[in-house]
């Protein structure tokens, strides 16, 4: 990526491809053997080259590696420049300014994080599949479902001497009211016959 000048983003891109293929053909360093230039951006005044850089397999952490890495890359500067001067036709040539580039580790540790989230969830899934319900699978009552009965007392718990008892009590008390009608109607008969005539 270069500035908004169309004649700077030319430049950067002719620097870059420059730089690659110098790092590549040009310079036997084994300390740039793993770098890889990602991006080039040359200011409007066309005086300074910012050329972002990174280290296969370092991306993410600063060590050892990229340490002599980036050393190689100072020392190897002047004649890169040089190099960019020829082969890119350039009457002036910007400054070279090297930066790594922390955008791919970044992402590399982003995925990290991606995939041990992944991990996580698929365990979690898998305990889930495994589970059961603590009661009922569904604890609702439904308004399909037939209505309980309420009432305690059950018609099983009526036995049949309880029947039979209750239909002599009821027998005996319809005896007991016949013979008081019959009484009464005697009593009634009595009163109303007419008394013997005297004369």
């Amino acid at each position: 990526m270069a500035g908004t000048n169309p004649r700077a983003a030319r430049i950067a891109a002719l620097i870059q491809r420059v730089v690659a293929s110098s790092l590549e053909r040009e310079l036997h360093d084994k300390r740039l053997t793993s770098i890889t230039i990602t991006e080039v951006r040359v200011t409007n005044d066309l005086q300074i080259a910012k050329i972002y850089w990174t280290q296969l397999g370092h991306e993410g952490k600063e060590n050892g590696e990229r340490k002599r890495a980036r050393q190689a890359l100072e020392q190897a500067k002047g004649h890169l420049r040089s190099l960019v001067g020829s082969k890119a036709g350039l009457r002036l040539t910007p400054q070279l300014q090297f930066v790594f580039d922390e955008v791919p580790g970044e992402a590399h540790e982003i995925e990290d994080i991606l995939v041990m989230a992944r991990k996580r969830d698929e365990e979690l899934a898998r305990v889930r599949a495994n589970a059961q319900y603590a009661g009922d699978a569904d604890p609702y009552k439904h308004d399909d479902e037939p209505a309980e009965d309420d009432d305690d007392f059950e018609d099983d718990d009526i036995e049949d001497d309880d029947i039979d008892d209750a239909g002599e009590d009821f027998g005996a008390a319809d005896a007991d009211t016949d013979t008081d009608a019959e009484a009464s109607e005697s009593e009634t008969s009595e009163s109303e016959s007419p008394e013997p005539d005297e004369r």
